[in-house]
């Protein structure tokens, strides 16, 4: 018998597994290959927590898996954090399948260690459990989300005492907590009655909400006056089916925007995202009936957040009178300028812009134009966070945070990306611009203007299961045992290896250390002030590959950037075909 039969065998004799568990156990029994996959590994827990597909085995997300997690999480608080039973730990969730179900068997595992849990009464965003555990002064926080992942996914995030995702140190720790845990099965809880008596777990209602909500307000870089003054801009609001809606229309509630419309086919939450083919607003499709409403109230934008809105995406028209979505760069872009624009002089001394290292090369330029410092880090707004963190002791100030996935925030007063903060920044932002008589898009055309045509793209593969896994690790390696010396026609300038801590450069330039964390990642930087970067999907079966230009004009851009993907696609072919 292999590993994962014995595994398996455990769980199907097991007499007080869950019952639909159960019951999903015997439909799978004659599908060896479905068998494997729930049960040849443990489902794993990365740098901010574990994502997966919904069902019974240790590779799923389940009660088993996430009563596992629970129990290294506790343990690891209760050696690592002091007061940890009193402050607790604050948990959210969004509108996915068992979601609170999550929520709430993560309570009865805290419970059972006497760690309080402070737990929402219905769904809420991302962002809002970052500043909740600020707010109430948490040892931790957990969301239970998958994001914009496919309805059969869910997944359980995990954020430190400052608000943010754990650091990779931290995630270490845990995982090592997490892995003393001998058997999911019988990891120990107490139910929720028990919980209510003991006092061990506090429901939240909207008193937290009104707390964010203060905090918000004080964001925006309009005058008192201009604030209580009524906005007649037309906005069109999708939440696709997630958990922003009443936070964003309250957001711009309070700045006096009158013209909004939701989308209602989509404002209800829906663990089966109905309406659309998957709930991203990075994907155009996501925006076609926030389209059709836009065109029928004349909007001048519309927004799109993911279901625990934490990405935002917009659109608004083109010259053609057509709605076109704004990249995450480009908003990214906009929104730093509009916040520098609007930034004390005292302030720029030490203001300091975040960015992730495949994010546009643009941001830098703009803050450098207002003698603002940039501050790359790796992919992943956890890294980010760690930033702010950082600055709350060095006397730097945060001011602005983006990643091209469409993640941005702008007050720290939450510690991860936060689509509801963005969302309100956007619409007054377009109404500052709509005053000059310029759109979004007339705006970024004076940005291109002063900066250069940057322009960018990413292109991923799916590969799912192991057999998936195994090719991405090979993908990886060959590009690591044969760099890139030129990518269509772009020759290798310098090539940063992510995971040794190296950057070579080309010719006779020798190395030089890296000072980020390690991750499995390589970035080529090519003439002309292009880039590349290859990258493994740490919450999804994919390999992306990111790719960055700067023209002399728009044409110029595309030209470049479509050469250097084609150019990606068939080298990343040829590796899988090899």
């Amino acid at each position: 018998m292999s590993n994962w039969e014995a595994v398996y065998e455990k769980w199907n004799t097991y007499e007080n597994l869950d019952p639909s568990l159960k019951k999903q156990l015997g439909d799978m029994q004659e599908d060896e290959t479905a068998l494997e996959d729930a049960f040849y590994q443990e489902l794993t827990f990365g740098t901010g927590g574990m994502r997966g597909v919904l069902g019974p085995g240790t590779n799923r997300m389940n009660i088993y898996t996430v009563r596992r997690a629970v129990n290294g999480l506790a343990n690891h608080l209760l050696a690592n954090r002091v007061n940890v039973r009193d402050r607790g730990v604050a948990v959210a969730y969004d509108c996915r399948y068992m979601s609170k179900e999550f929520a709430v068997e993560t309570a009865k595992v805290l419970g059972s260690y006497g760690i309080r849990a402070h737990v929402f009464k219905s769904l809420r965003p991302t962002p809002l459990l970052s500043f909740t555990v600020r707010h109430l002064g948490a040892a931790a926080g957990v969301m239970i989300t998958a994001s914009h992942n496919p309805p059969e996914y869910n997944g359980f995030k995990v954020y430190n005492e400052d608000g943010g995702q754990i650091t990779p140190q931290e995630a270490d720790e845990i995982i090592e907590a997490i892995r003393r845990t001998e058997d999911e099965l019988t990891v120990p809880y107490l139910e929720v009655d028990k919980l209510e008596e003991d006092e061990l777990v506090n429901w939240i209602g909207e008193e937290v909400d009104h707390a964010y909500l203060d905090r918000l307000k004080q964001v925006s870089k309009l005058e008192d006056d201009e604030q209580e003054r009524k906005k007649e801009m037309g906005i069109v609001f999708t939440p696709l089916h997630g958990t922003a809606h009443d936070l964003v229309l309250e957001g711009l509630g309070q700045l006096n925007f009158t013209n909004v419309d939701v989308v209602k086919e989509q404002a209800v939450p829906d663990p089966e995202f109905s309406t659309v083919k998957s709930p991203n607003p990075e994907e155009h499709q996501a925006f076609t009936l926030a389209m059709e409403q836009g065109k029928e109230k004349q909007a001048a934008i519309l927004l799109g957040t993911d279901p625990d809105a934490d990405r935002l995406g917009v659109a608004v028209k083109n010259e053609a009178g057509e709605y076109e979505v704004l990249t995450g760069n480009q908003l990214g872009s906009l929104l730093l300028d509009y916040i520098l624009t609007h930034t004390d002089e005292h302030v720029l001394k030490t203001a300091r812009m975040v960015k992730t290292v495949v994010t546009t090369e643009l941001g830098r330029s703009i803050a450098d134009s207002y003698g603002a410092k940039t501050i790359d880090t790796l992919t992943g707004f956890k890294y980010i966070g760690e930033k702010i963190h950082q600055f709350d002791s060095s006397g730097e100030t945060f001011i602005f945070g983006f990643e091209e996935s469409y993640g941005y925030l702008i007050s720290s007063f939450a510690r991860d990306k936060d689509a509801v903060q963005a969302a309100v920044m956007a619409c007054e932002m377009a109404y500052y611009w709509d005053k000059q008589g310029k759109t979004l898009l007339d705006a970024l055309d004076v940005i291109y203007e002063k900066h250069g045509y940057y322009l960018e793209g990413m292109s991923s593969l799916t590969l799912k299961g192991k057999e998936g896994s195994e090719m991405i690790a090979s993908i990886m390696e060959s590009v690591r045992t044969k760099p890139f010396k030129e990518i269509g026609g772009f020759a290798v300038q310098q090539t940063e290896d992510y995971l040794a801590g190296e950057r070579t450069i080309a010719g006779d330039g020798g190395q030089e250390p890296i000072t980020l964390p390690r991750e499995n990642m390589l970035k080529f930087i090519l003439d002309e002030e292009a880039w590349v970067c290859l990258r493994p999907s740490g919450t999804e079966p994919k390999i992306k590959y990111y790719y960055g230009v700067c023209g002399s004009s728009k044409e110029d851009s595309r030209r470049k950037m479509e050469t250097i993907k084609q150019a990606l696609d068939e080298a990343v072919n040829q590796m899988m075909h090899k």
